[in-house]
């Protein structure tokens, strides 16, 4: 049944502590097929505006087709998702500029440099001012010294970096990042993790999915747990350390 305009309306917004808090990811009874797999079973996920979901879960679980879905890249077989209030299906022209991506795809090229990758989206996002926002967001990944070096000659970690540049160039409202750990050395992950802590108190929202719980737990609010293309547990990690994480993950996942 299509929901009505105040159905929406009365979850656009939640009260959090007397605070009233912005709901800027609704997912409502998703399911997305492939042929005859089903890889999004009736998942409903939501996340405020500036806050962090860490999505955990085995290979397979579903994860990265629910962030998919998310970046509007995919569309899902059945359920509703709201961006903003926007419709992800409908609305996806207003959607994608509010959004910073990574994946396990980088969407850089390797025959520019990392200077001339930020300044080719740079461009494509209309950003004022581009050369002090480049030098900004590399400074921000430790690739200031690199910004002239071709990215094919670049390591898998200092391109993943670059991506991560990539995704908060246009300081979107919203960051989706899969498996952002991969490829980064103790350095980068502690800048990573610093980066998200910033992020979060400029009012941006993160949805990250990783395999790491000791990263995932230490930059969340809320956690969300998928298997088998559910959404088997969902709940704020406040107080939660890695041993009651590991307890329930088992519980929920085996």
């Amino acid at each position: 049944m299509a929901e009505g305009a105040s159905g929406l309306q009365e979850r656009t917004c939640i009260k959090r502590l007397g605070v009233e808090s912005a709901i800027i990811i609704d997912m409502q009874e998703v399911t997305k097929h492939f042929g005859v797999r089903t890889a999004l079973r009736d998942v409903t996920l939501q996340l405020q505006e500036g806050r962090c979901l860490s999505l955990f879960g085995p290979n397979g679980a579903g994860k990265t087709t629910l962030l998919k879905i998310l970046a509007t890249l995919m569309r899902p077989s059945a359920g509703t998702v709201h961006i903003a209030g926007y419709d992800a299906v409908k609305e996806t022209a207003k959607i994608r500029p509010l959004l910073g991506v990574v994946s396990h795809r980088t969407f850089l090229y390797g025959h520019l440099t990392a200077y001339e990758n930020l300044w080719f989206y740079a461009r494509l996002f209309g950003i004022a001012k581009p050369v002090e926002r480049i030098m900004d967001v590399l400074h921000e990944v430790d690739l200031s010294l690199q910004a002239r070096q071709l990215v094919r000659t670049y390591s898998r970690g200092m391109q993943q970096r670059l991506a991560i540049a990539r995704a908060i160039l246009h300081a979107p409202r919203i960051l989706l990042l899969d498996e952002p750990y991969t490829g980064l050395d103790k350095h980068a992950v502690a800048r990573l993790q610093a980066l998200i802590m910033r992020l979060r108190q400029a009012s941006c929202s993160v949805l990250l999915s990783t395999h790491d719980a000791l990263l995932g737990l230490e930059v969340c609010d809320e956690i969300a747990i998928q298997c088998r293309g559910r959404i088997v547990y969902s709940g704020v990690s406040s107080g939660m350390d890695i041993h009651d994480f590991e307890r329930i993950y088992s519980t929920y996942v085996g």
